[in-house]
């Protein structure tokens, strides 16, 4: 079945006709930011409710933003002229080693041939964070290369990787409640030295509406200034082949199938080796996860996007059935199941409404994210069910000033949203959440302030309280009626101030500072003060 999946997305590839090349760019990149607000006041129109989004994407807007020229300040002109250094693919054949393109961006090294690109640069950071009981290093190197081939440059290759070693007070975990990716140990952790390392990779082959994708990455879906509550990058990245189409200007489609880890010993296949290594020599098999994923973004009208989605988390063996992009998940999940909850598999649905510039200057957003809900009891406060998270927030640009920027958002997730009584199907991947990193039953408000004051350099600033109660039990989220309330079991507020500079010197180059002034109030009336001072410089992108 596998085989002949993968034989037919082969043939079905390339009965369209290839026209552009598919490179996926980093979701930290700067750019985003940068065409976020050229779209917010309506310059350009740029789909950025999955990421990542291919090169191709980000350079179509861009260079839809040069016939604009006289409308833009002096500094959006400064910044699309350095962004597009990173973009425009040069005119001419070139083999080059430690030098600049003929856009002036400085590279590694660089092959471009009429039918063939390569590109390769060095990743380098130094870290430092301190404050009330932490003091860490961090280092990182590695490299990123990408590239493509074919007469349409349709065929597209990446791959990153970057190896982290921390030393000082490892031990303190001020990352694990925050929006920081999570990590897999290489070896064991010890008191004063982590070793870790994060790898990226695809091979993107594009058509005449869309492309298909197979590769290591982490899907992120939906709008949030401090997280995603449907899709996020808190979990290390996965596997996953991933189909967009766009059949009409108006409509976009997106289908994910992704091999998750469930961490979950799988007793029946684990063995014994006897190889004599150690005693007891074992091997070790994990319960087989998976995520399957499909949604239909609709532009409603200018600057409206409706979108609609489904997931589902399925273990133990993989299903063809989701990976048929089209299927209706949780009917057909019911369908083989037999309707026993015992036996099928963990499904959701979620909506997403983006504004922007409907209102001048502004975006206006809302999520909702439904884990499960008892439709005739939505309102009975004895028998509902209503596990489901939504946010809504917005921001609104040249505020005051040119390139100063203010929104706030709120948050909220009742309990047990993300859970489920199978262990091996909680929305979750190495344990870390797929969606928001706070988990579930919490609500969070953030206001924040967004400026750039030349080219470059951007300055963030944002307060942000969260409210957390406990995790509670499967028994509680199965059989206790009414369900717990939200917030029960309460365990703290958590209020936070953080501040951020990043200042890209040259292409590739960052210099970036943080502090975090954190307070938290626990159920007891303990106050707890942890602040966290960041600075660093960075070749390339986490």
């Amino acid at each position: 079945m596998k085989k002949l999946f993968f034989t037919f997305l082969f043939i079905l590839t390339f009965t369209f006709q290839a026209i552009t090349q598919n490179v996926w760019e980093n979701s930290n990149s700067e750019v985003h930011p940068f065409l976020y607000r050229m779209a917010q006041k309506g310059f350009i129109e740029y789909n950025d409710l999955i990421k990542p989004i291919n090169r191709t994407s980000v350079l179509n807007a861009l260079n839809s933003l040069k016939p604009k020229d006289s409308t833009l300040s002096v500094l959006e002109k400064k910044e699309l002229t350095f962004y597009l250094q990173e973009y425009i693919r040069p005119s001419k054949e070139q083999i080059s080693l430690f030098k600049k393109d003929q856009n002036k961006r400085w590279r590694a090294a660089a092959i471009v041939a009429n039918d063939f690109e390569f590109y390769i640069d060095p990743l380098l950071s130094i870290n430092n964070f301190s404050g009330t009981n932490k003091n860490i290093r961090q280092f990182s190197n590695g490299f990123e290369l990408w590239g493509s081939a074919g007469k349409n440059k349709n065929l597209g290759y990446q791959v990153y990787y970057r190896d982290y070693t921390e030393t000082g007070t490892v031990n303190n975990n001020f990352r694990e409640e925050s929006s920081t990716p999570g990590n897999i140990l290489i070896g064991a952790k010890s008191d004063n030295k982590i070793n870790y390392s994060d790898i990226r990779a695809n091979i993107n082959y594009s058509f005449k509406k869309g492309n298909i994708s197979f590769g290591k990455d982490n899907i992120e879906w939906g709008y949030g200034e401090n997280s995603n509550i449907v899709l996020s990058n808190k979990a290390p990245s996965y596997p996953y082949i991933r189909l967009d189409y766009k059949p009409f200007k108006w409509l976009d489609f997106n289908y994910t199938h992704a091999w998750l880890n469930s961490n979950i010993a799988d007793s029946s296949l684990s063995y014994f080796t006897n190889t004599g290594r150690i005693d007891n020599d074992f091997r070790l098999v994990f319960v087989q996860k998976y995520l399957a994923t499909h949604s239909i973004e609709v532009e409603a009208m200018k600057g409206l996007n409706i979108a609609i989605g489904e997931s589902i988390i399925y273990s133990d063996k993989m299903d063809p059935g989701f990976l048929i992009p089209i299927n209706l998940f949780k009917f057909y999940d019911n369908n083989r199941s037999n309707y026993l909850i015992e036996a099928g598999s963990n499904g959701q649905y979620f909506l997403s409404a983006s504004s922007k510039n409907q209102i001048k200057n502004t975006h206006l957003y809302s999520t909702l994210f439904i884990d499960e809900i008892k439709v005739n009891a939505i309102f009975n406060k004895t028998e509902s069910r209503n596990q489901l998270g939504f946010n809504i927030g917005g921001s609104i640009t040249d505020v005051f000033i040119p390139y100063l920027s203010l929104g706030a958002e709120y948050t909220r997730v009742n309990p047990f949203v993300y859970s489920n009584l199978i262990p091996a199907q909680t929305y979750t991947s190495y344990n870390y959440s797929l969606g928001d990193w706070m988990k579930n039953n919490f609500d969070r408000a953030i206001i924040f302030a967004k400026y750039t004051p030349i080219a470059k350099l951007k300055l963030i600033a944002r307060y942000q309280k969260i409210r957390k109660g406990g995790a509670g039990t499967i028994y509680q989220q199965y059989a206790v009626q009414p369900q717990p309330s939200f917030l029960f079991d309460y365990i703290k507020t958590r209020t936070d101030i953080f501040l951020q500079a990043r200042y890209e010197y040259i292409n590739n180059i960052y210099l970036n500072g943080s502090l975090t002034l954190m307070q938290t109030k626990l159920a007891n009336g303990n106050v707890i003060k942890d602040n966290t001072y960041q600075l660093g410089i960075s070749v390339g992108l986490p």
